[in-house]
């Protein structure tokens, strides 16, 4: 099949790209939609929902789908959305928006800011935000919906649009799998994506061939030892020394035994141990991300994890009854997203002669987590792949960073405040554009 994918875009490529009429029409139609999608996004940014809660978003797009005449069903992976719309013989294209907001107070000043409260999975009370642009997202994808349903003379096949949940904790991908996905609806040719950057200016496009995002794996150590009173520390095991003896020999798994040009992250992100001074406490717990790109440097950094708590603790003199406990929070792997070089270079080509080669780019790829990763790998023999950048930076407080050496507001941060309107219509028209593309009349 994937050599049938490749002659279908070879095809595409040598048919050439949309012509300059045609970026002009879609590009002004949005032009003409964007305060009703402005609209949209104030009221998805002040009303955020968390992973698996997003009753609410799902229930409002879910709406304006059916309204434009897609097939709806709902609560698939527990509050995702798939939206089908059947248009003659071609192949399926599937446009994917993520939908939950992470439990962030938020403090950009906007007067349509999040009051939104909540309860986060661990357990703690928080409030709500859309700090990584999945507002952006879902309005952006409500633009191309849009347009794809009211231009249904310029392409064929069949599109399959999905809105998902729980993006934020690396489940909502995996859950719509499970539910069906490719089994009760169209399964897709091509997946296509878009996230909003807070790297570069607003409306510029960003692309990653081959490993855009990495691999993502959440680490529990719990060090265990013999407590006591800190004024006789012979009487004990300290956990404390040991795990902070396992943290600096952990560097060398990236130092010394990954090759330098193979990227890995090793972060201990806690480290938490006792409750007195004088008390040598009986454990320690230490909390790590682990990132890496390939499936075989992620295999060695977890292997090398696992060797040097334990080496440390027989150095230390731990009995075997008392050796360190390494956990991976296997349902929470996020595997590494990767583009695929046919599907990227034929888009990439369009957005170039669509947006101009002073708006796209190809940017390297970066140690972040997305599980759109998961459509790609349920069947890397017949699937294509791309997510791509969004430039979220307003143009005057990027010069501004730039000329000052200021850092900017990140991804996740309580101040990201992205040029909307930017984001919006630029992704709108990029998946809108890519669709027909890939879907030719």
């Amino acid at each position: 099949m994937r050599k049938l994918l490749a002659v279908s875009l070879s095809a595409l490529i040598s048919g050439g790209l949309s012509h300059p009429a045609e970026a002009d029409t879609l590009r002004e139609a949005i032009v003409q939609d964007m305060p009703s999608l402005m609209e949209l996004y104030r009221d998805l940014h002040a009303n955020p929902e968390l992973s698996f809660q997003e009753f609410r978003t799902a229930a409002k797009l879910a709406a304006e789908a059916r309204s434009l005449g897609f097939e709806v069903t709902e609560k698939v992976g527990q509050t995702g959305v798939v939206a089908v719309m059947k248009n003659g013989k071609g192949p399926v294209v599937m446009l994917r928006a993520d939908m939950d907001g992470l439990p962030v107070d938020e403090q950009t000043g906007l007067p349509f800011a999040s009051k939104a409260r909540g309860t986060s999975k661990a357990g703690v009370e928080t409030g709500i935000m859309h700090a990584c642009g999945h507002d952006t997202h879902m309005a952006g994808w409500v633009g191309a919906a849009r347009q794809l349903a009211a231009n249904k003379d310029k392409w064929s096949g069949t599109l399959v649009m999905i809105l998902q949940p729980a993006e934020e904790i690396g489940a909502g991908a995996k859950a719509m799998l499970n539910d069906g996905l490719y089994s009760r609806f169209p399964k897709p040719d091509y997946v296509i994506g878009f996230h909003d950057a807070a790297q570069f200016p607003a409306g510029m496009i960003g692309y990653s061939s081959g490993y855009a995002l990495a691999n993502v794996d959440s680490v529990d150590i719990t060090v265990k030892g013999v407590g006591g009173h800190g004024a006789y520390p012979q009487t004990t095991k300290d956990p404390i020394l040991l795990a902070s003896r396992i943290v600096t020999s952990l560097q060398q798994l990236v130092s010394r035994e990954v090759d330098p040009q193979d990227a890995a992250v090793v972060t201990v992100g806690s480290f938490h141990a006792g409750a007195k001074h004088n008390i040598i406490p009986d454990e320690a717990k230490l909390l790590l991300t682990v990132r890496s790109y390939s499936d075989e440097t992620r295999k060695k950094l977890l292997d090398g994890i696992r060797r040097i708590a334990k080496g440390e603790a027989i150095a230390a003199g731990v009995p075997e009854d008392l050796m360190p406990v390494v956990s991976i929070a296997e349902d929470e792997f996020t595997p590494a997203t990767y583009n695929t070089a046919e599907l990227t270079a034929l888009l990439a080509d369009m957005f170039i002669e669509r947006f101009g080669p002073k708006r796209v780019m190809q940017t390297p790829p970066v140690m972040g987590g997305e599980d759109f990763s998961q459509y790609y790998r349920a069947d890397k023999e017949n699937i294509e792949s791309l997510i791509f950048w969004v430039g979220g930076v307003p143009q005057a407080q990027f010069d501004a960073a730039k000329k000052s050496g200021k850092s900017l507001p990140s991804l996740h941060s309580p101040f990201w405040a992205p040029d909307a309107e930017k984001v919006i219509s630029t992704g709108a028209e990029a998946l809108a554009a890519s669709a027909m593309q890939l879907m030719p009349k």
